[in-house]
């Protein structure tokens, strides 16, 4: 990773520590996010550490599993990192779907804390 540009390997490293407590304890990913922290899932908005946390805990399923296609991370203007990962996902027994989705991490206190993030399944043909 030493080659990378260092938004590359901040984010690459919050990619996989966010999929990794997602997909093991949803209910524990609150220490990614802040008060300010704005979520949109499949168009649903909510703002705040505790209505993010709230919302992931119950989504309808008990076991998931993400697996990552690809993800860019490029820095902004004001010093934060912006995030898109492509992938697939597999929620209890339902069939693998594609997801999206996008993050912007910001340093506070010397930690990397999520934003903003926008949720989508891959979803065609959807009316």
């Amino acid at each position: 990773m030493g080659d990378k540009p260092i938004w590359e390997q901040i984010g690459a490293s919050f990619v996989q520590h966010y999929y990794h407590i997602f997909d093991t304890d949803r209910t524990q990913l609150g220490s990614l996010y802040i008060d300010a922290s704005c979520l949109t899932w499949e168009g649903q908005q909510c703002q705040g550490k505790t209505a993010i946390v709230d919302k992931l805990s119950s989504l309808p399923f008990q076991k998931i599993q993400h697996s990552i296609t690809s993800q860019d991370h490029q820095p902004t203007p004001d010093s934060c990192i912006l995030s898109m990962v492509v992938g697939q996902l597999k929620a209890d027994e339902d069939p693998i779907i594609g997801f999206h989705q996008i993050f912007i991490l910001k340093n506070i206190n010397d930690a990397w804390v999520c934003t903003n993030d926008m949720f989508r399944l891959a979803l065609h043909n959807y009316g």
